[in-house]
């Protein structure tokens, strides 16, 4: 740094201001941070959506239409226009049971972050796992594995969930006995889990790969620093950025997939309120009904939306040198 002289004798540097953290470059970036305060607003919903079903006087399991005269149709469909939307419904009435539709979509919300998160923590903890041991020791386990991802990969995703998720459910669930709502949810986390984590394992694999003929590592072990240190104090710390990304991009792809199952019949089955399953039944009546496919689908949309957004900002925050 420059130096300028004076009468009085050269003028004290004057420090660099010191960079901004990632938080701090996150919130100073406006499309992040409008992403990130869509998802709280969601994860918020989440959370309260008992409260709010409370003060809001209804829930999503009572068919009000079915049990209150003069709200659908004979045909099954809301008799007021917009999808039923008055001052009892805000959001209308679900076709043919005549369910509330904001809680439906409230506890919709839970349902689709329960799988999302917990398949994006299994996903991450297997690819850490898989991946830092595998790009660490290297040799032929390095090359087993590439051989079993790339096999692995090598598998049409979407066709081998529709065939699963049946499956594990049959083989969790005695022939006869009514499937439990949480064994649904067990059963679409395996089965993310089973291929979610093969992407950040590559990554990570070599990621490690390349830092483990850095000086430090190598400093950690010519000063006796056994395997589990030098990947536990050494490898994991250059790689936690790596992870948050990976979690936070994650989440929406199963928030995504979960719906595509629950579309197809195969993922969140009645009575538990999902997004994928109201889409689903609003195909089915948007001629007649177009309102009630437009709350989920905008939903569904605006979240998965604002979570990629937010997944791309918090990599530029984890990046100084990133730039837009």
């Amino acid at each position: 740094m420059a130096v300028v002289e004076t009468a009085a004798g050269p003028a004290p540097a004057v420090p660099a201001p010191a960079a901004p953290r990632p938080l701090g470059r996150l919130l100073r970036d406006r499309v992040g941070a409008a992403a990130l305060a869509v998802v709280l607003l969601f994860l918020l919903l989440a959370l309260a959506a008992p409260l709010i079903a409370a003060l809001y006087g209804k829930n999503p399991a009572e068919h009000y239409g079915q049990n209150t005269p003069g709200l659908l149709s004979d045909g099954g469909l809301p008799v007021l226009p917009n999808g039923g939307i008055s001052g009892d419904f805000w959001f209308g009435l679900e076709p043919g049971l005549g369910r509330d539709v904001l809680t439906q979509l409230l506890y919709g919300i839970r349902t689709s972050l329960l799988i999302a998160f917990a398949s994006a923590a299994v996903t991450t903890t297997l690819g850490v796992l898989a991946g830092v041991a595998v790009g660490y020791l290297g040799g032929i386990t390095d090359r087993l594995f590439g051989f079993l991802a790339n096999v692995l990969l090598a598998f049409p995703t979407l066709l081998l969930l529709l065939a699963l998720s049946p499956v594990v459910q049959s083989r969790l669930v005695d022939p006869g006995a009514a499937e439990p709502e949480w064994m649904q949810f067990l059963v679409l986390i395996l089965v993310f889990s089973a291929f979610g984590w093969i992407p950040l394992a590559l990554s990570l694999r070599a990621t490690v790969r390349s830092l483990r003929e850095r000086d430090f590592v190598q400093s950690a072990r010519a000063q006796g620093a056994g395997r589990f240190h030098v990947v536990v104090h050494e490898l994991l710390p250059n790689v936690r950025s790596q992870l948050l990304v990976h979690a936070t991009m994650a989440v929406p792809t199963f928030v995504a997939s979960e719906a595509v199952l629950s579309f197809l019949g195969v993922g969140i089955t009645e009575p538990i309120p999902d997004w994928g399953r109201m889409i689903s039944r609003g195909s089915e009546v948007f001629q007649a009904d177009p309102t009630y496919m437009v709350f989920p689908g905008v939903a569904l949309l605006l979240f998965v939306l604002a979570f990629n957004l937010l997944g791309d900002a918090v990599r530029d925050a984890l990046d100084p040198r990133a730039g837009r």
